[in-house]
């Protein structure tokens, strides 16, 4: 019997735009996330209620011993039509975080 050479992966890669805003204000509470190999507003169903996972290194170890850190959120609707969705994390991510990468879990399931 011979095994697939497909790979699946737990989770996805997704990229901080930065906070939702408006002209004069924005909104901490809320992160933009634009997901890998989404371009379409139809396309983000399919992630709509995952977990996502902003992780990074502090400077002191934990209670673990491990200097390693996340910050847990979960995708919200979408924004705008180009594959870009909201976010609520559990704290508000910090503005060093634009730009870097996020783990878009494949859990919860809604099949």
């Amino acid at each position: 019997m011979e095994l697939s050479s497909v790979s699946y992966s737990l989770h996805t890669r997704g990229r901080i735009l930065g906070y939702k805003r408006s002209k004069h204000s924005q909104h901490p509470n809320v992160s933009l996330i634009q997901l890998e190999n989404v371009a379409t507003k139809a396309e983000t169903d399919f992630y709509l209620g995952k977990r996502v996972a902003y992780i990074y290194k502090g400077s002191k170890k934990n209670s673990n011993g491990s200097k390693v850190r996340v910050i847990w959120g979960r995708i919200a609707r979408p924004h705008g039509n180009s594959g870009v969705v909201r976010a609520r994390f559990t704290t508000n991510l910090p503005p060093c975080s634009f730009g870097s990468m996020v783990r878009v879990m494949m859990y919860p399931s809604r099949v």
